[in-house]
């Protein structure tokens, strides 16, 4: 390596990453809440003592909503903002690491050992804790990285910009706002989870709900009406055969995983009473999108598989289908971009083992960048199966790895 990277990884704190990744993890920022906008008021304040240029602004929400392309959002929402730091050179930044400080709800305490999921729980070389994997260790990783380019000394000739971003969890608006703003990159690593991979393309997810009519009866008299769950059990059976028909010949880049594009009910709520025959089914849930595939596409088949569901009542009574919450589309590193090659080898030159190229089976903040034209791909600590868990955790000798690599790869960029 060149003395100029030598110099960034000497730069490295790694007990100071470490503490701030537990600082981080102590803001509860679950998508949507005050302690959201907290933690991306904090880091604009991080970020400027790095030395970087810092563009911190309100989300203009209404403007948002009626744009084009607009992802959707499920948690409820009076605000948000978008940090932007850039620093070095002139013109569009060589590199944007990007990472979102929101969060998932915790869910029941009695299940996070000791009961709060706030408190950065270090056992051996693990740190536990909400957010901890996802992907609170990613974005405390780009700004390490930052913090050692400045330390170093290094002059940067082109520019490095760190995006913090809100509400990735629940459709991408933070990021969907911070392109919309004109922040742009000629090659973005956004830091999730990817446990010892790379990932360069992700499937869509699309949030949908269903209503399912009935009609009321007494319970005692229930051959007077039609129970809306018995309704919807032959719609959950169109469901299921249109998942398998949409999983046949899944692309090599998944890496044998036999179902890239699940398509899964996550709420059924139906009847308010013990004894009445229940009128009204109500079902939400996710549908994959194919790498590619227009979700407009999906969407119509998903519609058409519901619409085929064989029961005599949906045929006078069919189900109402709308589409609200997230909507992530697929997205994908252009194939034989370079950015691919240049992250595998800052791994491998830091003492990394190879990673393997992988796609991810759900959506991120990937598909927004890749579709505004900034060839993405994801590579960050921790593994995706630790997330929206209540035994959420990172290692914190992959924090130290992917930091290392990272700094590399933006002064490879930045000071070639």
């Amino acid at each position: 390596m060149r003395d100029v990277e030598l110099r960034v990884l000497d730069a490295i704190d790694d007990s100071e990453a470490v503490n701030l990744l537990a600082e981080t993890v102590g803001v509860p920022s679950v998508t949507g809440t005050d302690a959201e906008s907290e933690l991306q008021h904090h880091f604009a304040g991080l970020l400027t003592e790095a030395g970087m240029d810092v563009d911190v602004w309100k989300l203009d929400l209404d403007d948002l909503r009626e744009r084009d392309g607009f992802p959707g959002t499920e948690a409820p929402r009076t605000e948000g903002y978008g940090v932007v730091g850039v620093v070095g050179g002139d013109g569009v930044p060589a590199l944007a690491l990007q990472g979102h400080v929101d969060v998932v709800p915790v869910g029941d305490l009695a299940r996070w050992e000791g009961n709060d999921p706030f408190a950065a729980r270090i056992s051996g070389d693990v740190l536990h804790g909400r957010g901890a994997c996802d992907m609170k260790a990613g974005l405390v990783a780009n700004l390490a990285v930052v913090r050692a380019v400045q330390r170093a000394g290094i002059r940067l000739t082109r520019p490095l910009a760190v995006h913090c971003v809100v509400s990735e969890e629940d459709g991408g608006l933070g990021a969907f706002g911070t392109l919309a703003r004109g922040h742009t990159a000629e090659a973005a690593v956004i830091t999730e989870p990817t446990s010892g991979q790379v990932i360069t393309a992700n499937a869509g997810a699309l949030t949908f709900r269903l209503e399912i009519a009935g009609r009321a009866a007494h319970g005692a008299a229930r051959l007077e009406g039609v129970n809306a769950i018995e309704v919807f059990w032959p719609v959950f059976e169109a469901i299921r055969r249109l998942e398998a028909g949409r999983n046949r010949d899944v692309p090599a880049v998944f890496g044998g995983n036999p179902l890239p594009y699940p398509i899964e009910i996550g709420t059924v709520h139906a009847g308010d009473w013990a004894s009445t025959v229940p009128d009204l089914l109500v079902a939400e849930g996710r549908l994959g999108v194919r790498l590619d595939e227009d979700p407009a596409a999906a969407r119509a088949a998903f519609e058409e598989a519901v619409r085929s569901a064989a029961h005599p009542w949906l045929r006078a009574n069919p189900p109402a289908v709308t589409w609200p919450g997230g909507q992530f589309a697929s997205g994908r590193l252009p194939a034989g971009h370079p950015l691919l090659s240049e992250v595998r080898r800052a791994v491998a030159d830091t003492g990394g083992a190879t990673l393997t190229e992988a796609a991810a089976p759900y959506g991120s903040d990937l598909r927004l960048y890749a579709g505004s034209g900034i060839p993405t791909l994801h590579y960050g600590p921790g593994d995706v199966r630790f997330a929206h868990a209540p035994r959420e955790q990172v290692a914190v000798p992959e924090f130290l790895e992917v930091i290392r690599a990272l700094a590399v790869l933006a002064v490879r960029r930045c000071a070639p």
